[in-house]
This record gives C-alpha cells, structure tokens and sequence, in this order.
C-alpha cells in the first residue's frame, strides 16, 4: 500500500463499532486553518503543533528541535522500510494516547519509559489548579484510571479533530533496558504481589523443572531466564496479550500509523522532557520531575542480566522485540552472542 504524501487521516464506523485508519503522515508543514488553538475563553496562542512546525522558536528549542526532527525523519523512514501490513485501529489501540485539551497535548504512555512521571506532569496541565507540583502526586494516584481521559473514550470525529491538530509525543527507551527494568520492578520486588500472582506463579509452572508447592503458589522467585523463556514460548501471546510492562512500543502506541511530532527518549529525558514542556508553552511554570533513582537499569545492567541467556534464546528475544530496535534507531547489544 502506498502512502499519498502529505496523506491525511481517515476513520470509519462499521456495524456500530468504531474503527479508526490512520495514514501515516510522511511530510506535515502546518496544522490546518481554523483549529482553535486554546479552549480558554478570550486566550488565542499558537497551539504545541503551530509553534513546532512554523519554526520561530528560541534558539535553544530550536536546536532541541533539530535532533527531535531526526528521530522523526528516521522514524518515517524505518516504518517505509520495514512495514508492509496496514490493520485497522480500535478503540482498544488508543487506550495508551493520554489527551490534554487544555494544551493541545496527545501523549501516549509506555511504562518503565518515566511515564509515572509525564502522567504526574499531565494531571497537573489538566487539572485547573489542583495540582501544582507533579511530585506531590503519589505514583499509584497517577494510574488511577480516569484521572486522565484517553484517546479511546471519544466519538470518531472528536478523535480525528485532536489527532489531526495536536501534538502527538512518545517516549521511548532501550528495548532490553526497558525489558530488564520491568522485570526487576515487577519480579524482584516484595510488594508486587498482584504480578506474582497473575505472572509469577504461571511462569514457574510452565519453565521451572519440579517447582516446589510454595514456589507454585507464591510466584515470588522468577529468575531472569525463565521470565525470558516466558516471553518467547508462542502459548504466551496465543492466549493473552503481553502486559504493558514488556508489550513492545510498536504495539502500544503504533507509531507507523499514528504520526508522533516528537519522539523523545529516556537516555535524554530531560532536555526532550523540556522541549515538550516548551513546545506547550508551560517552561516557566512547570518542571519535568528528576529521577532520584540511584540504580536504574542501564546498559551494564542489562549486560549482567543477559550473560546467563543462551545465544537461542537471545536470538529470539531479539526477534520478538526487533521492531522497537528498528524503529527508534537502537543498536544491537554488544553483549549479545547471536
């Protein structure tokens, strides 16, 4: 299927239930005439999209913007490359794009990518004064379910409005970083319980050679490997989806369907977290929380964890997650042996 340049968004309704098709923008210059720019009475500023594409920034957002601008363009390029299937989205792929009217703001969320805190930053945009400082907000309070409105809960003209006139933005990280980080979080962790439940107990049933009884109903003790082996074995994602935590990027939030204005990353999250911030017009009122955190997974970390996988299963782990690689322009690992 070839793509028009410039192609637009199109959505359909078929027996009742929505459906959207999004073509993938491969050039935008500027937001269309006529969009309102703020929902305040009597305010009229650029909207995140104008100010984004009309250039006439200051010269630190602009050299900012040149590296956003890259990520883009590679972005563009990687899903011509590599995509040749278009599906039809629903509703249920929109559940990750967090909307912000107030700023004219579409965000779409990927955990163990700093989304605890962009979702503390959006309920403070969104909330009309009741929150004022985004780490004053307690981090299970920030995925509470209807703090924040989705893309997914609006009518099909209301979607296409906001897809077509605001900006659209993602975070993304290290597809092994990322994974390394969602087991330690989710399996190393006393307090998960709910997850060595749900993930943990079925996990040790099915790749631990002759699990003791505790084992089985406590779920607590997931090794790396299993949890790997986990991952790979095709019953997984024949009976359930993956969970958010390990789900890939491109399934979460569709970036060869939906056109993300700015790709910002973890390993520079606070120069990209500004640049959002300033494209919003809110730089001077509002700071992106700093991570306190004094061991967060990175690539040393990763490399521990990885050295106990065999290259089969590294090969298939990197099969399975390829497209994150190939989209957001990562390397392959030096540590693997595949």
């Amino acid at each position: 299927m070839r793509i028009p340049r410039g192609g637009r968004l199109f959505l359909a309704t078929c027996l009742g239930s929505l459906f959207v098709l999004v073509l993938y923008f491969q050039s935008i210059t500027k937001p269309e005439p006529g969009v309102k720019t703020d929902s305040r009475p009597g305010k009229s500023r650029r909207s995140p999209l104008q100010t984004l594409y009309n250039g006439d920034q200051q010269l630190e957002l602009l050299a900012a913007q040149r590296s956003l601008q890259g990520r883009r363009e590679l972005l563009e390029q990687a899903c011509l490359s590599h995509t040749r299937k278009r599906h039809v989205l629903s509703p249920e792929d929109l559940k990750h794009l967090i909307v912000d009217d107030k700023h004219s703001l579409i965000y779409c969320y990927v955990p163990k990518v700093a989304c605890t805190n962009w979702k503390r930053v959006l309920m403070v945009l969104t909330s009309d004064g009741r929150y004022t400082d985004p780490l004053s907000i307690p981090a299970n309070e920030a995925h509470v379910a209807g703090n924040l409105r989705t893309l997914s809960e609006f009518s099909v003209p209301e979607i296409n409005r906001r897809l077509r006139s605001y900006l659209k933005f993602i975070f993304v990280r290290e597809p092994f970083e990322r994974l390394v980080s969602a087991y330690r979080n989710k399996f190393t962790r006393s307090y998960n319980t709910a997850f060595h439940k749900r993930y943990g107990t079925k996990i040790i049933r099915r790749h631990r050679p002759e699990p003791d009884p505790e084992e089985l109903e406590k779920g607590d003790n997931v090794l790396f490997h299993e949890f790997v082996q986990y991952l790979v074995d095709p019953r997984t994602q024949r009976e359930e989806p993956f969970n958010e935590h390990w789900e890939r990027v491109h399934s979460l939030c569709h970036p060869c369907l939906i056109h993300y204005d700015v790709v910002g990353k973890y390993e520079t999250l606070e120069p990209d977290a500004q640049a959002v911030l300033s494209l919003a017009g809110v730089e001077g009122t509002l700071q992106f929380p700093t991570s306190g955190k004094s061991t967060r997974t990175d690539g040393s970390m990763a490399a521990r964890y990885f050295k106990n996988i065999s290259p089969f299963y590294q090969k298939k782990l990197f099969n399975l997650y390829r497209m994150d690689f190939l989209l957001f322009n990562y390397s392959t690992p030096d540590y693997l042996r595949i």
